[in-house]
């Protein structure tokens, strides 16, 4: 097979603080790519892509280390820390005019990285789309595993179709990720929207390893908020479960008021306040609670009417990678970029 019939690949790996495990992670991934390129199943100028999230570590330093070693390294730097889902938007929108195959995996490589050959194999057979989907979660704690499988379960009730078990390990084909290059959302729920794409897909299960250094990046706040933007972001169901429940309120309110009318024509006086300041607190509380919904509705649309960057790219080697074999001279290898 020639090689521009190759399909060219992009690993894009995200990496905030990962110092401690980012050195053996690139030479694992390094060798996989390198055994995918010596079997002729992707181009020889495949890369990986770094995504340097805002780091304070080293990150950043070991990265353009690991680029004077091999032309498979490349990497993005931003100015700041932006999150996760940034840095994936940021690395798979810089890949997507270079390449035809690009998978994203954590830097830890929990997600087992041997899967990403069979990943290139289902490209080849025609899936836009390939999954990686744990098939165990044993290694997790009670609460976490608890929590997951409440959070899949309340995601599908409201309306929102994930695939379980599935993180940010998946491979996209070029027309799949142009696809979902055309959703220019503020909070971009990466879960949620790759299996609306409706391109054809696959699932691939796997184990999870365990970390080999640093610790996970995924505090309870952060995975509360990915929650919650996978639930503002695809559902109105808790704006129609606060329009019942006032209703519901309503109703026994008009009850409660027909009630007493019939307790004062019997004569039967109800005295005390606890009753009534008993209720005044419950519907206030309810007023503020459905105030709070409809208020993260209308305040995520102000954040996407401004229009602001999701992410700014301060460095960025990948582009320069391919434009410098391309043409005479590459000017610089730093350049601003926002999307």
């Amino acid at each position: 097979m020639s090689d521009k019939k190759l399909p060219r690949l992009t690993l894009v790996v995200p990496c905030f603080n990962e110092e401690a495990v980012l050195p053996s992670s690139a030479q694992t991934l390094d060798a996989i790519l390198t055994q995918l390129m010596t079997e002729q199943q992707v181009t020889a100028d495949s890369k990986i892509l770094f995504v340097d999230d805002g780091s304070h570590d080293k990150t950043w330093d070991l990265i353009r280390q690991l680029q004077t070693t091999s032309d498979h390294f490349t990497g993005l730097q931003f100015s700041r820390n932006f999150g996760q889902e940034a840095a994936l938007m940021a690395g798979l929108q810089t890949a997507a005019p270079y390449s035809d195959l690009t998978i994203t995996i954590d830097a830890d490589l929990q997600d087992n990285p041997f899967l990403i050959p069979n990943m290139v194999q289902q490209a080849a057979d025609g899936f836009d789309v390939v999954y990686g989907v744990r098939n165990d979660r044993s290694s997790d704690t009670w609460f976490k595993r608890t929590t997951a499988e409440r959070f899949y379960w309340l995601m599908n009730k409201l309306g929102v179709h994930l695939i379980p078990n599935h993180a940010d390990f998946r491979l996209l084909s070029h027309r799949a990720l142009s696809a979902l290059l055309e959703y220019h959302e503020n909070d971009p729920f990466l879960r949620g929207i790759v299996p609306q794409l409706g391109f054809a897909s696959t699932k691939l299960y796997y184990k999870r390893r365990p970390r080999l250094a640093g610790q996970s990046k995924y505090s309870l706040k952060k995975m509360l908020k990915l929650a919650l933007d996978g639930i503002f972001s695809f559902s109105i169901a808790p704006i129609r479960a606060v329009l019942w429940a006032g209703a519901a309120i309503c109703v026994g309110a008009i009850a409660m008021f027909i009630w007493i009318v019939s307790q004062h024509l019997r004569g039967a006086v109800v005295t005390g306040w606890s009753s009534i300041m008993t209720s005044l607190w419950f519907l206030g509380g309810c007023q503020l609670i459905a105030i709070s919904i409809i208020g993260e509705y209308v305040g995520r649309t102000f954040t996407q009417t401004k229009r602001r960057p999701r992410f700014i790219i301060q460095t960025d080697t990948y582009s320069h990678a391919f434009a410098a074999a391309t043409t005479p001279a590459a000017q610089s290898l730093d350049h601003t970029l926002s999307d």
